[in-house]
């Protein structure tokens, strides 16, 4: 019967360490590495057997009979490498040497050696085998109970006809019961552990989500404001392009129509003139019709372009002469400017890069009030992904209205301007940039942009000297 009680005092330390070992691991060693945990369970495992032979029932000086063997059964349970198992078997075994070296200490580090080799291969089975974990469990603690008593009656201190007819049979029931209602307790504590850190790794998902939701919000608004502008750039883009296109449009009507009805009584003089505003204003009525079709196919990807042979004198000569008369009307002074070392001619689409530089020289003369606008044409060396190669650069200088720094990446979108307003006091869609971004692009070239609001503007047009060798 003091077998009994004794197995029960000791099952109650090795649940107190059991409860203590899950407060210190769910508040200290859970944020600790995985290495770290896996020495302090170790130390933990061992510790509860060197309490359970503290509290053991003490059969006489030597001889202690206690639960030290239900640790090691909790590490077949729990661990998945078998050399742990072995670890806490010798580890136990060898706390039996605290209580000084004899007979019996050396019986129970033998026995607690061979129960952890014992154990590593029950923990090997454990894993490889299809039964359930209860019936798995169940199995474990009748082998490592029964062994244990095998092993003292071979190998400990007490005879061996004495141990099995007048321990084994309290000890062994004894044994048998407690382990199973331990391994239950650990299950439950071991459950219990499992949904803490559902729940951890739950509330940091839904952290996680929260963030991510509260990211998307943000991403949703900035696009439903970009669609809200995008929307307002459309429509002054729609009411500007109704003016522009009535205006020529109503002028090629009136004009038609003042011929028609007074072609006979008109001096030849009047029928000229009016004529020659018809077809001023077809000119630019195609002229707007022209850009609206390029962007289109530029974003379908149908623009077509053509390479040869550009001279760059002709090339510069016939953008200063198309805007000549333009700028002396408006007082506004033309000037060329070429640099030293420029090629004579560069391999590109001679209706492209005349387009573009019409569309840049245009834009300088009407944003222009008075001062100059100034076409420079220079080569210029740049390194891309470790490449060294030849540029010619076309910039466009005037000295207008400038652009305001948070402007320059929108007056190259389709259907923006840098103001809406500003359109209807100079004229035009706004669509020359974009365009003209889309076609540098074309042409394996780009569009730069220096400006300050009231002091000018500069835009660079860089084209590639070596083409042929890009593409």
């Amino acid at each position: 019967m003091q077998f009994s009680k004794m197995f029960v005092l000791n099952m109650g330390m090795l649940i107190t360490i059991a409860y203590l070992a899950s407060v210190f691991y769910k508040y200290i060693v859970i944020r600790a590495s995985s290495r770290v945990k896996q020495i302090s369970s170790l130390f933990v495992l061992i510790f509860a057997g060197w309490i359970s032979t503290v509290f053991g029932f003490q059969l006489n000086d030597e001889v202690v009979f206690d639960l030290r063997f239900v640790p090691l059964i909790v590490a077949v349970l729990t661990y998945r490498q078998p050399y742990s198992v072995i670890i806490v078997g010798v580890g136990i075994g060898l706390t039996r040497l605290t209580f000084g070296i004899n007979d019996a200490t050396v019986a129970a580090l033998i026995n607690m050696s061979i129960l952890g080799v014992l154990c590593a291969g029950l923990n090997i089975w454990m894993r490889r085998s299809d039964y359930r974990l209860i019936v798995k469990g169940i199995i474990v603690i009748l082998i490592v109970n029964v062994v244990n008593s095998v092993n003292i009656a071979i190998v400990g201190v007490i005879p061996a006809t004495y141990f099995f007819s007048h321990i084994m049979p309290y000890t062994l029931p004894v044994g048998i019961l407690l382990s199973l209602i331990f391994a239950f307790i650990l299950r439950d504590f071991q459950n219990e552990q499992n949904r803490i850190l559902l729940i951890q790794s739950t509330n940091r998902l839904l952290s996680v989500q929260k963030e991510e939701l509260q990211k998307a919000q943000i991403v949703l608004e900035d696009r439903a404001k970009q669609l809200s502008i995008a929307s307002q750039y459309k429509s002054e883009f729609l009411a500007n392009m109704s003016h522009e296109l009535r205006t020529p449009l109503n002028s090629v009507i009136n004009f038609a129509q003042m011929i028609s009805e007074n072609g006979d009584t008109m001096e030849q003089e009047d029928v000229v003139r009016f004529a020659t505003m018809i077809e001023h204003s077809g000119q630019e009525l195609l002229t707007l019709i022209n850009d609206i079709l390029d962007l289109s196919k530029v974003e379908a990807g149908r623009l077509d372009i053509v390479l040869e042979d550009i001279s760059i004198a002709q090339l510069t000569e016939d953008a200063m002469t198309h805007f000549q008369l333009v700028a002396e009307k408006k007082g506004v002074e033309l000037q060329l400017v070429k640099k030293p070392g420029l090629p004579e001619t560069l391999w590109s689409d001679p209706q492209r890069v005349q387009q573009i530089l019409r569309n840049l020289m245009s834009n300088a003369i009407k944003f222009t009030v008075k001062g100059k606008v100034t076409l420079t044409v220079s080569t210029k060396q740049i390194k891309k992904s470790g490449i060294l190669s030849q540029w010619i650069v076309f910039s466009v200088q005037d000295t207008g209205i400038g652009i305001a720094k948070d402007k320059h990446q929108s007056i190259f979108e389709a259907f923006q301007q840098a103001d809406g307003s500003i359109t209807r006091k100079f004229g035009g869609t706004g669509l020359g940039l974009s365009i003209s971004r889309d076609l540098a692009r074309l042409l394996d070239g780009s569009i730069e942009l220096e400006s300050a609001e009231g002091k000018g503007s500069t835009f660079y047009l860089y084209l590639p000297l070596n083409r042929e060798k890009m593409s």
